[in-house]
């Protein structure tokens, strides 16, 4: 016999509210109502040792267990590699994870962010299992929700979850990045997944007034990244800032592919060597992480270990060809730089610029959105500016 998870729902309510996200009676309410157990079938994958995922699955599991595993305030992984989910899996398997259950303190805190009102109508991109979906019908209605799938797979069975829960909203199938024009215009569109820049399909989709809140991952790093919060304007461009560090997977058409091959031989040539101003183990930070993909945005950072067990560290941007090598020895780092682009030379100055700012945190990164470019800025200072172009 299923337990009943009322309980469960609101202590995640009460936990949600201590946490300081959960602030709105009729969020709460949603929360309380929307059972969350129903969206993470057929099940999920736990991480386990080496690197492998466990799959624990909704029918192969003791009720109680299952609950506890729903009610945890941690993202809960169901699907790996674009196709595998947990009934499929028959012992723990390796992976990449492809679509998950958020943490419910980041759904409910995105949501809450929304500024939503009674009647308004929102574009939802990325529908994973369905659960946030179910929090803004709840809220809004089911007939003021429309959300955007692109995988197949997810879609349907976030569709079963919804209509199990008694949600028969608008479930779609397709790229969400091109939104869904038919029944636009929104008051709210959200995104449950990083884009390098927000579409201006989103902005021309989004009343004027209306809000568009979405993760930002300028050069698609997995961190380093940033919640956007843009109001809509009149002449079809849209402003806002960055309320904060946020951290979604990618929208699929968007990832960017980790860098193979002998990175020595890509970083065989360089054209300059010296001392860096900075260490680069400062991009391992997340403020300086978001400067670094503001100051280069196609260039990515990996990390290597040298036959002697040294670290050694790289910067790589492979549209335009270029890197930054970075090697340890005992007074600080030097870094080798070759390609067209000298790619440190524009990173370290942001980050010396941003430091001699006092190191203002993410939420004081504002930005523009027009047809043309996004551009950001902190303070009036013209080395804590940058215009990013479309191509």
């Amino acid at each position: 016999m299923t337990p009943d998870a009322a309980p469960e729902r609101r202590a995640l309510a009460d936990r949600l509210q201590e946490a300081g996200v959960l602030a709105h009676p009729n969020w709460r309410a949603a929360v309380e109502a929307v059972p969350r157990e129903l969206f993470l079938r057929p099940g999920v994958f736990l991480p386990t040792d080496g690197g492998r995922w466990r799959p624990v699955t909704a029918l192969g599991t003791d009720p109680e267990e299952w609950t506890e595993i729903a009610y945890r305030d941690e993202s809960l992984v169901t699907q790996l590699d674009g196709h595998l989910t947990a009934d499929q899996a028959a012992g723990p398997v390796p992976g990449v994870p492809t679509s998950s259950s958020t943490t419910p303190v980041t759904v409910v805190g995105m949501i809450e962010a929304l500024d939503v009102e009674d009647g308004h109508t929102a574009l939802e991109i990325g529908t994973g299992t369905g659960y946030s979906t179910a929090l803004m019908c709840h809220r809004l209605g089911e007939d003021n929700v429309t959300t955007v799938e692109v995988d197949p797979g997810v879609a349907a069975r976030a569709d079963a979850a919804l209509e199990a829960a008694g949600y028969s909203t608008w479930t779609m199938t397709g790229d969400g990045l091109l939104g869904h024009p038919r029944r636009a215009p929104y008051d709210r569109t959200i995104a449950t997944c990083a884009v390098r820049r927000i579409p201006h399909t989103w902005v021309r989709q989004t009343k004027p007034g209306g809000i568009i809140l979405t993760t930002l991952a300028p050069g698609a790093w997995a961190y380093g990244t940033g919640l956007a919060k843009v109001t809509v304007n009149d002449d079809g461009t849209a402003e806002g800032l960055i309320v904060g560090e946020s951290s979604f997977m990618q929208a699929r058409s968007q990832a960017t592919a980790p860098l193979a091959g002998d990175l020595s031989a890509r970083s065989a040539y360089a054209d300059s060597e010296r001392e860096a101003k900075v260490p680069p183990t400062l991009l391992e930070e997340w403020m300086p992480a978001f400067l670094a993909q503001l100051a280069a945005p196609g260039a990515q950072l990996v990390r290597a270990v040298r036959g002697d067990g040294s670290r050694q560290l790289y910067v790589f941007d492979a549209d335009r060809e270029s890197f930054a090598a970075f090697t340890e020895d005992g007074s600080g780092w030097t870094v080798r730089q070759g390609g067209p682009v000298a790619l440190w030379d524009d990173i370290e100055e942001a980050l010396i610029a941003w430091q001699d700012a006092g190191r203002p945190d993410i939420s004081a990164v504002r930005l523009r959105v027009t047809p043309r470019s996004h551009t950001y800025w902190i303070g009036d200072g013209p080395a804590l500016r940058w215009e990013h172009r479309l191509a």
